[in-house]
């Protein structure tokens, strides 16, 4: 059987054909032409490249003013992570000056400039150092050492603080070298970086391994993620090693081998970051999996952290699915390669895509307006508690948690501000309420047979968390090792004084001279 050829295509249409295709190479080679040409001549033609390198240089110099406000910063970040107030976190961030060596870093990279590098380093460095000892002497000092939600939420760095110091990087960079630096940028930049060095200077002073590692791997991976973003929009911006001093290769392998030094760690951070990111995809995907096309999820939260991975989720649907639990539970173990526990809450919706959305769209604005009234509530009810303003209550409604500081009633003692707090926390299922307490006086703590009695010692270190002055102790020598033990490991500072040997009645007060109450 014979097999029909197609006809060879004409002279003329594959003439037609490559003529096209020249073309298209053609406009597309002038678009790029065209845009660098734009670019070098309407954008880097107008930096004055030069006067900006002389800028950043003196701007990163070691001054007294330089360590003067990074010190005040410091102090009144780590109190506002004490008080746990983002307000005050805030201000620390209007005095940071840390933007400046750090973009010393970008810049001296981009340019090759090591002396510049060194400058900035060694500026970076004592800045970092004093700050961090200048947190840890604040935290040292303060009667209030308990890690706070503010303090807790800056120990593990996550995507979106990432993209907090990309961001920041970007707008500083600009700024810098289109000569519209100011206050804006340092506050951009302080976001990513005074807050956790505070939270590792806490770290420090209260010997919290999990706390000074976790902060310090956020502040060198904001760090890092700032430095190297200064270094690109240098380089974007025509900023090159011929605009600096002439240098030797040995100073530019040691510029390029700093480079790198900063790039491993962020690599490493960001696979972490993005393995994160990555499994909560998978566990959404594998929730939505169990449902149809209508079928909206309205919130999923995964603890990393947990041992079984804890799992949390909420989705609308046109038709409940009582086995879906199970199954995703299944799907997310077997993907992740480890022990799931999910809690799945089906809210019925009508039988449409759009009845699932606008029942997520009002679901969304009842949870607002049940969060308003439960937070109203709640401010209410803890003032009443407490003898104070309702203004007087902190509530963080993204956190779920409550503080607030109670004036002396008459007739109670800590016993019944403990009661007034667990009555409060009972009422507001899932938020975290904290009654601090004047300092009243503290019971003394019987032993049994080498057993403290366990009522007056759970006073004793709710007590000493709330109000968080340090205690005295003073009694047998192994009664008061072994309370000294517990206590310290409450996070509350300790002054024991033994008086013997064995066990016997320890007493108790509270150490600090403006917190003795009526002692």
């Amino acid at each position: 059987m014979a097999t029909q050829q197609a006809p060879a295509a004409s002279p003329e249409s594959q003439a037609g054909l490559s003529a096209t295709t020249t073309s298209t190479k053609r406009s597309f080679s002038d678009v790029v032409l065209h845009f660098r040409e734009y670019w070098h001549e309407t954008v880097v033609g107008t930096v004055d490249q030069q006067a900006v390198i002389e800028k950043r240089r003196a701007e990163c110099t070691l001054s007294a003013r330089y360590l003067l406000m990074t010190a005040m910063s410091a102090g009144i970040a780590i109190l506002g992570l004490l008080l746990s107030s983002p307000a005050v976190v805030i201000g620390a961030m209007l005095l940071s000056p840390l933007m400046d060596p750090i973009m010393g870093l970008g810049f001296s990279f981009a340019t090759g400039d090591f002396k510049w590098l060194r400058q900035s380093a060694k500026s970076l460095a004592i800045g970092t150092v004093m700050a961090i000892a200048f947190c840890a002497f604040v935290v040292w000092v303060s009667p209030l050492q308990t890690i706070t939600e503010e303090i807790a939420s800056r120990t593990r760095p996550n995507l979106f603080d990432l993209a907090v110091a990309l961001f920041s990087a970007i707008a500083g960079a600009y700024a810098m070298i289109r000569g519209r630096d100011g206050t804006i940028v340092g506050v951009a930049i302080a976001t990513a970086l005074m807050p956790p060095l505070a939270v590792v200077g806490f770290g420090f002073a209260t010997w919290n391994a999990t706390v000074f590692w976790g902060s310090l791997l956020l502040f060198f991976t904001n760090l890092m993620t700032i430095a190297l973003t200064a270094t690109v929009m240098a380089r974007l911006y025509g900023f090159r090693t011929n605009l600096s001093n002439k240098q030797t290769l040995a100073q530019t392998l040691l510029i390029v081998a700093a480079f790198v030094s900063l790039a491993i760690p962020l690599g490493l951070s960001l696979i972490s970051i993005a393995g994160e990111s990555a499994a909560s995809r998978q566990v959404s995907n594998a929730i939505a999996e169990q449902f149809d096309e209508n079928t909206r999820i309205q919130q999923v939260d995964v603890s990393f952290a947990s041992e079984p991975l804890l799992v949390t989720a909420t989705v609308l649907t046109p038709q409940l699915q009582p086995d879906a639990e199970r199954r995703a539970a299944a799907i997310i173990a077997k993907r992740l390669a480890r022990p799931v526990d999910l809690k799945l809450t089906q809210v019925e919706v009508g039988s449409s895509a759009s009845a699932a959305e606008e029942a997520q769209l009002s679901a969304a604005r009842e949870n607002e307006a049940k969060a308003l009234e439960q937070e109203t509530n709640l401010s209410r009810r803890l003032a009443l508690v407490a003898g104070v303003s309702d203004g007087e209550v902190l509530v963080d409604r993204g956190r779920q948690r409550a503080v607030v500081t109670a004036r002396p009633l008459p007739g109670a003692n800590l016993a019944t501000y403990r009661e007034l707090e667990a009555r409060a926390a009972q009422d507001f299922d899932g938020w975290t309420i904290q009654v601090r307490p004047p300092a009243g006086p503290l019971p003394t703590i019987e032993f049994q047979d080498e057993v403290p009695d366990a009522e007056a010692l759970g006073l004793v270190r709710w007590a000493g968390v709330r109000v968080g002055a340090p205690i005295a102790i003073s009694g047998p020598a192994d009664a008061v090792a072994a309370l000294a033990e517990t206590l310290g490991g409450d996070g509350i500072a300790v002054i024991a004084t033994p008086r013997g040997s064995g066990y016997g009645p320890v007493t108790m007060r509270w150490a600090a001279p403006d917190a003795t109450g009526d002692q």
